[in-house]
């Protein structure tokens, strides 16, 4: 059908948009940095270094995927309002709900990409693992297969960029994901000195989960955004994103607290007391609503779960996905309703 063409289209020319942005590059770079340094940094807890190196790392690679899609997401919409360039769009005519869908589809492809790309260094050097001791050996396969995906990615990557014209930070996003997922892979099946290893043993899908579960977040934050640009501004998007994330983080602190007070104090109260409108009722009527509105990001958060070694359940899983593919609907829903009487001509 023609709107499945249409949002292909649109969808493809938003995600090779984004991958050519500077920012993306930044983030990489970042947060490749950030990651591989972790891990000496680690070896100073006097504890349990890996948990750390977890932490870390996970953190880090939530922090350049929410920032990424803050900054991608703010100016997909509004930019092409800005430029007019959407006229010639919805004068194809496209239906706006097409645009505004497309247009997250290729947001979210772009941070899913580089979010894989983070993924897989970070597994890699968790799969190296911290060294406590001079006696720890290096892992040679993790340094072998992920230093040569590396530096095949920017050699190649100039290479290109300076032959070609291809844009080097889409190349690098692009090629890196790939080559490091193979590294990945074949580094998998090897000991620390190239001896055989089980992959029961080598592989982490419990981080994997935890993973996931972070892109689930980072595509919340660019559905918000998308949502947000169709009627404000750069700066006021990036400001009701930043405040819509804080609040969720301490969403348990804020609402959830205060509702489970609220509750024991009804159920001590004497029936013939208690009243639907009265101000407890109220109260927790409100804090109720709050708490559905605002997202709760912590539910997306499960990097604790990995360092205490707690098995993520799939009941756990089949609640929190639901949970942020929902926000997501509903946050693409507000957007296209705005856009749908937005000026842009």
């Amino acid at each position: 059908m023609a709107w499945i063409e249409q949002l292909f289209a649109i969808c493809r020319n938003t995600f090779l948009e984004c991958i050519r942005q500077p920012v993306a590059l930044v983030a990489i770079v970042v947060g490749l940095l950030f990651i591989v340094l972790s891990n000496p940094f680690a070896a100073f807890t006097m504890q349990d270094d890996q948990q750390m190196y977890v932490d870390i790392g996970m953190s880090t690679i939530f922090t350049c995927g929410a920032i990424l899609a803050a900054f991608l997401a703010t100016g997909v919409v509004n930019r092409e309002i800005e430029n007019r360039t959407v006229l010639t769009v919805v004068s194809k005519p496209v239906p706006r709900p097409v645009f505004v869908l497309g247009k997250y589809l290729g947001v979210a492809l772009a941070i899913a990409s580089v979010t894989l790309w983070l993924a897989m260094v970070f597994m890699l050097v968790e799969l190296h693992g911290t060294m406590p001791t001079v006696r720890t050996p290096w892992h040679q396969p993790v340094l072998t297969f992920g230093i040569s995906a590396l530096a095949v990615t920017f050699i190649a990557a100039t290479w290109g960029n300076f032959l070609y014209g291809w844009s080097f930070p889409a190349s690098v996003v692009g090629l890196g994901a790939i080559l490091l997922a193979v590294a990945y892979l074949v580094s998998l099946p090897f000991k620390p000195d190239w001896a055989a290893e089980q992959l029961s043993r080598s592989f982490r899908p419990e981080l994997w989960k935890a993973i996931g579960m972070l892109l689930l977040a980072e595509l919340v934050l660019a559905s918000i955004a998308v949502a947000a640009s169709t009627r404000l501004g750069q700066v006021l998007t990036l400001l009701t994103v930043l405040g819509l994330f804080i609040l969720g983080l301490l969403s348990d602190w804020l609402f959830a607290r205060r509702l489970e007070q609220i509750t024991d104090l009804m159920a001590k109260l004497p029936q013939e007391q208690s009243r639907w409108f009265d101000a407890l009722h109220l109260e927790w009527g409100t804090f109720k609503a709050l708490q559905a509105i605002v997202p709760n990001f912590q539910l997306f958060w499960l990097a604790d779960a990995v360092t205490q070694k707690r098995p993520i359940g799939a009941d756990y899983l089949l609640t929190a996905l639901p949970y942020g593919l929902a926000l997501i609907a509903v946050s693409l829903a507000a957007g296209t309703l705005l856009f749908q009487r937005r000026e842009v001509g």
